[in-house]
């Protein structure tokens, strides 16, 4: 043996697919960036309870009689007191983008510091007002991170707070600081057996636990004289003041700021940090090395985080337009269609079309379905040659057609060169002017191809699309589809039609004009959606693309995962490749620009931009359900998918179908859309990055029959 040989012997590792991969790891990304967003903006796991007062009995009486400052570091239990004539304003659970920089402003205006005790999440938001707050002379002080009462917490989350706030300030301001102001607390005297604890034990970690003893309760709003009486000292002492700059709205404090300082400093007190009022070393000390490195990261990730949902949020609202104008377009104008086909007086032309017609139909190992599909058409109303082309199959295909000798079908061989080709092959070998087209795993009512050649008695018709049905409904994958093709398929035709700029003739039944196709230079197989191409070269050749909605026709729709995520991404796929193609009749004049003017913009937008966005609802879904606001979030949801449900029933309703289906319609929107979003973004990343992509040969059962009409159906 060779040694090539030897190499062709071993079997072969499966390797990975990389584009898959790489949307599912994009959709992983913007999953983790939203929830980042989430959890720094809404608090998720913050704990809003205020505990109830406990027995004190264990607190030192030291502490509860003592100042707002408690020193437990070192094992030791210290109360401090601020100097006489001076005040330390303390200003909490910023920093706020409105409101900080006010209080900063009124601050640098009376020439005076504060301490800031700061949470991790508004840190992680507003960084730039942290390191100004530095870079102006104030004292940056914790609050947490998410800003819960540490009394029904943890040591482990207590921990927790802790590191997440200083690496939060370290990304921010560069900075650590050894001052800690736990949430919902108050005065030193209010300590009780639940927040002592608490107390000693972040001492014990280092920090200085600073309390108040002069609470404005300017979060109260009770207006700017009383939130100066309650800030200002009595009798000279000095002062640990509570203020906010975030959690609403705090003019009265600004305002406040500006009466307050004047007056006490004319009375002789200083504004200082808590360290300067202390005559201690500062709290804040510089961050280096790795620490200041993985705070910057954070901040940076916090900031992408942001960046990426202002764009979702964009999105959403994009999608939300797209999404209601779509199904408002789609009501109004299918409506319209419908009265003006179902009139009685209704003609395609002085004289119905009797000319017979040639039906080809391309099959590629369709041994399965291929008899079916043919007495379907030798048992229809309307006079048909069928020309069956065989791409080269190797299960008997055409062996199976000839043996049934029935009259005027024919069958030609070629070697496999895909369906462009057989198609073409056919249109050559046709004896007639109207060519239908439809899939070898498709069957024909008896009455479609008659409904689908009468338009041609108005010349301007080139082509003809039908309605293509799942035949294969009785399961859950194949009752979705039906719901798809049903309402996002032929009442899209509808509306098209009435816009004059029907995008696709589809594969499962479409008729042409012989003059049309040769015009134009018959099938291409410059994409995977022929049948895309082959509709925009039409109306940019100036023919008319109309719909017959009773040209019914019944085909297998794919019953697996995999099988359907291989017929969805080439047609994602192949439309990218047809819009691209044809992008040149946005800029053309005249009758044949139509379609480049309201038909290609339509399309890029419909089948391929709403599409790639229409996740959003659920992401959104997710996000209100984990983050809240819960409520409005359901409620939201279910608004769009009652609007769905309208559209859906109104859908069934015009095509004569039962609205069972529609029980899986809630189902359909939260599985079955986001494996179709996947294949967009699947196609999508192909696109980009100038990959290839082949055609792939379904599996058939061919259990796919046409129903027998039931009284009152469509004639």
């Amino acid at each position: 043996m060779t040694p090539r040989t030897a190499r062709r012997a071993l079997p072969r590792r499966r390797r990975l697919p990389l584009r898959p991969v790489l949307a599912f790891l994009f959709l992983l990304a913007t999953l983790a960036m939203l929830m980042l967003r989430g959890y720094v903006h809404n608090e998720i796991l913050a704990d809003h309870r205020v505990r109830p007062e406990a027995p004190g009995g264990h607190v030192p009486a030291k502490v509860t009689g003592g100042g707002p400052v408690i020193d437990t570091r070192g094992g030791r239990t210290d109360s401090l007191r601020v100097p006489k004539h001076r005040v330390v304003l303390t200003f909490d659970d910023g920093p706020d983008p409105t409101w900080t920089p006010q209080v900063l402003d009124a601050l640098k205006r009376n020439h005076a510091r504060a301490t800031f005790f700061v949470t991790g999440t508004m840190t992680s938001r507003y960084p730039e007002l942290v390191r100004r707050m530095v870079a102006e002379g104030h004292e940056v002080g914790l609050h947490t991170f998410n800003h819960p009462d540490l009394s029904y917490q943890s040591q482990r989350r207590v921990d927790w707070e802790l590191s997440q706030g200083q690496l939060a300030l370290a990304g921010a301001a560069g900075i650590r600081s050894s001052l800690f102001r736990p949430p919902y607390s108050s005065f030193a005297s209010a300590m009780d057996d639940r927040s002592w604890p608490v107390a000693r034990y972040v001492g014990g970690r280092g920090y200085l636990i600073v309390l108040n003893d002069r609470d404005s309760e300017d979060w109260r709003r009770p207006g700017v004289e009383e939130i100066i009486r309650r800030a200002t000292p009595e009798k000279g002492r000095g002062a640990v003041v509570l203020m906010h700059d975030s959690g609403g709205d705090r003019s009265q404090t600004v305002q406040a700021i500006d009466t307050l300082l004047p007056r006490l400093q004319a009375e002789g007190y200083r504004f200082q940090t808590l360290t300067q009022a202390l005559d201690a070393p500062s709290a804040d000390t510089p961050v280096t090395g790795a620490g200041l490195w993985t705070g910057k990261a954070w901040i940076a990730l916090v900031g992408a985080a942001d960046g990426i949902t202002t764009g979702l949020v964009v999105g959403l609202a994009v999608i939300g337009v797209l999404v209601f104008g779509r199904f408002g377009l789609m009501l109004l104008l299918s409506a319209a269609h419908a009265r003006r086909t179902r009139r009685r007086d209704f003609r395609w032309g002085p004289e119905p079309v009797t000319e017979p017609a040639t039906v080809l139909v391309p099959a590629y190992n369709e041994a399965k379905c291929i008899e079916n599909t043919v007495r379907s058409l030798v048992g229809g109303e309307h006079p048909v040659e069928v020309i069956v082309v065989d791409d080269g199959s190797c299960d008997g295909t055409a062996r199976i057609v000839e043996g049934l000798a029935l009259p005027g079908v024919r069958v030609v061989r070629q070697h496999n060169a895909g369906k462009p080709a057989a198609l073409n092959r056919g249109l050559a070998n046709a004896s007639h002017d109207l060519i239908v087209m439809m899939d070898g795993d498709t069957v024909f009512e008896p009455s479609t191809v008659r409904e689908l050649v009468q338009p041609f008695a108005d010349p301007r018709v080139g082509a003809v699309a039908g309605n293509a049905k799942v035949g294969n409904k009785d399961t859950l994958i194949g009752a979705w589809q039906h719901i798809e093709y049903v309402m996002g398929f032929n009442l899209d035709r509808r509306m098209y039609d009435v816009l004059r700029c029907m995008p696709t003739i589809p594969g499962a039944v479409g008729a042409f004009r012989r003059t049309a196709l040769e015009r134009v230079g018959g099938m291409s197989d410059d994409t995977l959606a022929e049948d895309t191409d082959i509709t925009m070269a039409l109306h940019r050749d100036g023919w008319r693309v109309v719909y017959a909605e009773k040209a019914r026709a019944w085909t297998e729709a794919p019953e697996s995962v995999r099988q359907l995520w291989s017929q969805r991404y080439r047609w994602s796929y192949g439309t990218m490749q047809a819009i691209w193609k044809h992008r040149r009749a946005m800029l053309e004049r005249g009758p044949s620009g139509r379609f480049g003017r309201i038909g290609l913009p339509l399309v890029s937008l419909f089948m391929v931009l709403a599409p790639l966005l229409a996740p959003l609802i659920d992401l959104f879904l997710v996000y209100g359900l984990v983050f809240g606001p819960t409520g409005k979030t359901i409620a939201s949801w279910f608004a769009v998918l009652a609007v769905q449900a309208v559209c859906a029933a109104y859908a069934f309703a015009l095509d004569r179908e039962r609205l069972a289906p529609l029980i899986s319609l809630p189902l359909q929107q939260l599985l079955y859309r986001q494996l179709m979003y996947v294949v967009l973004l699947q196609s999508w990343i192909t696109a980009l990055t100038g990959g290839r992509l082949r055609w792939q040969k379904l599996r058939r059962k061919g259990g796919v029959s046409a129903p027998v009409p039931a009284e009152g159906a469509l004639r």
